[in-house]
């Protein structure tokens, strides 16, 4: 489907009006849908106002004749769908919000709870059993896409139906919806390499070249890979829009905040002092990554290295040597 319109039009609640849920919400809108925003009072408040997301999208320019709420039960008021766009740290607390939902329930957050070792269409099983639970992820800086810069994007769920659903609200000329039934393998995906892209931050910050970062982006997909098999997912799913695709964006893009932490880290900034400017999922990921690797017993070398610089006090000059010199062997 080409048309920027769909042919029947849904009531869609987006929670959460951060630059990724704003951008969502903004081409559901333009595609015909009855939207509704859900976020802070203060934010959607400003967005009223100024007709745009300062904050997260400046100079871009929003609708007027959408819905801006911040009361929860007047938002999800009659939905026949929910996209949740919120930091992994509270999706669980918004999806358990979702009981009773059981409407298409779309989760855009990249990230792996530390607790469980679920994903957010993991909680989301839980938290809203009744949803059609769907996925959306890969190569998607918020700022191009809101600015209708041609981007491609996998919408995976176990109801090929929902996910079929979820590609035809967005799909338009500048903006390609493939589906897949390899939810876990797109989340994982999507969220794992958040990990790699501070690695690979790391690597501008020590200034190591292009051949380093090359590698590291490369053995880093094979260890994402690895790691997903193990834990369910298909292998080729790794190879496509929410893996390798994911990944290469946000490991070299400026704008990648995960890439940027990396950066940082690697010049010398103290860590409290970049998480504090900027949400990096990558940070939270590192953790729960490595808890799921160790539980699969998976050898993950680099996720390994990144949560020692980020909880461990290592440096990076030490987890680059460290990687380096590794015993020699084939590649797999």
């Amino acid at each position: 489907m080409d048309s920027a319109k769909t042919s029947d039009p849904m009531r869609i609640t987006v929670l959460g009006a951060g630059a990724w849920g704003t951008t969502l919400a903004k081409i559901a809108h333009e595609a015909g849908h009855e939207l509704t925003l859900w976020g802070h009072p203060e934010r959607l408040a400003a967005m009223a106002y100024k007709k745009e997301n300062t904050e997260y999208l400046p100079g871009i320019e929003l609708p007027d004749s959408w819905r801006l709420e911040a009361d929860w039960e007047k938002a999800l008021d009659e939905a026949q769908a929910v996209i949740v766009a919120v930091p992994s740290a509270s999706f669980r607390s918004v999806a358990t919000g979702l009981d009773g939902f059981d409407g298409i329930a779309v989760t855009v957050t990249k990230g792996i709870e530390n607790a469980t070792g679920l994903t957010m269409g993991g909680i989301l099983n839980q938290t809203a059993p009744e949803a059609d639970v769907v996925a959306l992820s890969g190569p998607s800086l918020a700022a191009e896409v809101a600015r209708n810069i041609p981007t491609a994007l996998v919408a995976a769920s176990e109801d090929e139906a929902a996910a079929a659903t979820v590609q035809e609200w967005l799909h338009r000329p500048t903006l390609r919806v493939y589906t897949s039934k390899d939810i876990l393998g797109v989340e994982l995906g999507g969220a794992l390499k958040n990990v790699m892209a501070i690695a690979a931050g790391v690597c501008d910050g020590l200034q190591l070249g292009d051949n380093a970062k090359a590698a590291l982006i490369t053995r880093g997909l094979r260890e994402m890979r690895r790691l997903g098999t193990a834990a369910g997912a298909q292998p080729n799913t790794f190879n496509g829009l929410s893996g390798m695709g994911d990944l290469t964006v946000t490991c070299f893009s400026k704008q990648s905040r995960n890439r940027t932490l990396g950066e940082r880290i690697a010049k010398g900034e103290p860590l409290e002092e970049v998480l504090a400017s900027a949400t990096a999922e990558g940070h939270p990921t590192a953790k729960s990554a490595r808890a799921l690797a160790q539980t699969l017993d998976v050898e993950t070398p680099i996720i390994e290295q990144v949560h020692a610089m980020l909880y461990e006090g290592k440096g990076p000059k030490e987890a680059l040597k460290e990687l380096m010199t590794r015993v020699r062997r084939g590649e797999d």
